[in-house]
C-alpha cells in the first residue's frame, strides 16, 4: 500500500446548522436565541405567491408575539449591484437587531452583502474599488434557503452581478457567514422542476469540486463524499417529483453539505467557466454550471484521476476498471441527460463569444484553484466542446 504524509490543515465553519421538516417554525426561537426583538427580514419578492411554505411561515411570524419585523423584497435575478446598495440602505435605516434571509441563494447573498456595507457605511461598488475588509458582523445573520443549490445559508461567500461590466464579482471571508442555518426542506418543495435540475446541479459540481480543488482537505473530502452519495439519485428523483420528501430532504442535506465542502476546499474551474457565461448571458448561476461540467471534469480527471474514481463511487458508478476518472465523467453525463439539461448552444453563444468567454473565466479566482493551471487553449477547447453538443 503506498501512502503519503496528510498536509497541514486548517478548518474554521463555525455556523449553527439545525436541519429537518418544520425546521422553519423554530425562527422565533432562534431570533430570541439571539437577543433581539427586531428583525430586517429579506426575501424573494412576491415569494408568497409561489411558495405555500413560506407563505404559512410568514402568516405565522406576523402573529408570533414581541417581534416587529421590516419587510425588503428582493427583486427576481442575481443580486447586482444595484439591489445590495438598495438593501444596504434599508437595513442601516430599519435598525433592525437580526437580519433573516428567507428564500434562494441569490436572497442570502444579497443580505450578506447588504449586512456588510450596512455596517461599514459604504456602498457596495465603493466596497469593490477598495482594499477589501472583513470586520466581524455586528448584526447576526439567519439564513434560511428555499432552494437547495449554492449552500450559501453556511458559506461565506456572496455572488454579485455587475450588469454595466457583463461580470460577476465575488466576494468571500469567514465573517460573511450567517449565524445560524434553518434548512427546512419543506421549503424547497415549491421550486420548478428546471429549478430544482439548475441548484441541484451547481450543489453536486461544487461536492465534486471539493474533491479536485488543490485546497482540499480529508474534512472536506468526507463532506463532499456524503453529499454526492446523496444527491445524486436525489437530485434526479426530485426533478421528477417535486413532493417526493426522501429526494427533496436529500437536496437541501447534501445542497448545505455541498456549501460546506466549498468552504472547506473549494469550487474549481466549472465555476469560472459558468461565471463567464452568466456574466455575459445573464442567466440562472446553476444553469451555467451544468453546461460546462462535463467538459472541465474531463479536463481535469487528467490530472486527478483518483480523486474523480472515489467521485465516481459515491455516485454508484459500476468499476470498470480503467482508474483515469471517466467513470464519474459518464455518471455526470447521464444525470445531465436525466435532468434534461440544457446545452451552451441554447443560450445563443457562438464560436464568436469563446475567445471573450475564455478570458473572462481565466480571470476568476475559482480556476486557480483547479489541481494544474490552465492555458487558455484548455479554456476555449472546453468551451469549444460544450458548443459542439446538440442535446445530451
Amino acid at each position: 500500500m503506498t501512502s503519503t504524509v496528510i498536509p497541514p490543515f486548517a478548518n474554521n465553519l463555525p455556523v449553527k446548522i439545525r436541519f429537518g421538516e418544520g425546521m422553519g417554525a423554530t425562527l422565533p426561537a432562534a431570533i430570541a436565541e439571539l437577543g433581539t426583538d427586531r428583525v430586517f427580514l429579506m426575501v424573494d419578492e412576491g415569494i408568497e405567491v409561489h411558495n405555500p411554505a413560506v407563505a404559512a411561515l410568514l402568516a405565522d411570524l406576523a402573529s408570533a408575539d414581541g417581534l416587529t419585523f421590516v419587510r425588503f423584497e428582493k427583486p427576481a435575478g442575481e443580486p447586482t449591484i444595484a439591489m445590495i446598495d438598495d438593501a444596504i440602505a434599508a437595513l442601516a435605516a430599519s435598525g433592525a437587531g437580526v437580519v433573516v434571509a428567507l428564500g434562494g441563494g441569490s436572497v442570502i447573498d444579497t443580505a450578506k452583502a447588504a449586512r456588510l456595507g450596512a455596517q461599514l457605511g459604504v456602498t457596495f461598488r465603493e466596497f469593490i474599488s477598495g482594499p477589501p475588509t472583513y470586520p466581524v458582523p455586528t448584526v447576526p445573520l439567519i439564513a434560511m434557503p428555499t432552494s437547495a443549490g449554492t449552500g450559501s445559508e453556511v458559506s461565506g461567500g456572496a455572488v454579485v452581478s455587475d450588469p454595466e461590466s457583463g461580470r460577476k464579482a465575488g466576494i468571500a471571508n469567514a465573517n460573511l457567514r450567517a449565524q445560524i442555518a434553518l434548512v427546512d426542506p419543506l421549503l424547497t418543495y415549491s421550486m420548478p422542476p428546471s429549478m430544482t435540475a439548475n441548484t441541484g446541479i451547481d450543489a453536486l459540481a461544487q461536492a465534486i469540486a471539493g474533491m479536485v480543488a488543490k485546497c482540499r482537505t480529508p474534512i472536506g473530502d468526507a463532506i463532499a463524499l456524503e453529499a454526492i452519495r446523496m444527491m445524486t439519485p436525489g437530485i434526479v428523483a426530485a426533478y421528477r417529483d417535486g413532493t417526493d420528501a426522501a429526494a427533496r430532504a436529500a437536496m437541501s442535506c447534501g445542497s448545505m453539505m455541498a456549501g460546506l465542502t466549498m468552504n472547506i476546499s473549494d469550487c474549481t474551474a466549472e465555476h469560472s467557466l459558468g461565471q463567464a457565461i452568466g456574466g455575459m448571458k445573464h442567466v440562472p448561476h446553476g444553469l451555467t454550471i451544468g453546461l460546462v461540467l462535463v467538459e472541465t471534469l474531463e479536463r481535469e480527471r487528467q490530472h486527478v484521476p483518483e480523486q474523480l474514481e472515489r467521485v465516481a463511487d459515491a455516485m454508484g458508478e459500476p468499476d470498470d476498471g480503467s482508474k483515469d476518472g471517466s467513470r464519474a465523467v459518464r455518471a455526470v453525463q447521464r444525470v445531465l441527460a436525466q435532468l434534461d439539461f440544457p446545452v451552451l448552444g441554447s443560450l445563443g453563444i457562438t464560436n464568436a463569444d469563446i475567445d471573450e468567454l475564455s478570458d473572462l473565466a481565466l480571470a476568476d479566482f475559482f480556476i486557480t484553484q483547479s489541481p494544474v493551471p490552465w492555458s487558455k487553449a484548455e479554456v476555449v477547447a472546453a468551451f469549444s466542446s460544450a458548443l459542439a453538443l446538440t442535446s445530451r
